[in-house]
């Protein structure tokens, strides 16, 4: 349980990093803001293969790092 909360957390170290809110970071990396939001927040806790792979690319990171 405490591995998909630090992916949000992971997420926004990554983006806080890159100086992005996160309604430009939704927008640079095509993720539905309330997504990233709901991600961020740990709502949703088990995010889809395919949104953890462009959140995952447009911080230069690799999904490993996101899940660690």
């Amino acid at each position: 349980m405490a591995k998909e909360i630090e992916i949000g957390k992971n997420i926004k170290k990554y983006r806080n990093k890159l100086g992005l809110s996160q309604e430009d970071f939704a927008k640079k990396s095509d993720v539905k803001y309330t997504t990233l939001t709901k991600i961020e927040s740990g709502v949703i806790k088990k995010p889809s293969v395919m949104v953890m792979a462009q959140i995952a690319k447009t911080l230069g990171v690799s999904i490993e790092d996101l899940i660690k």
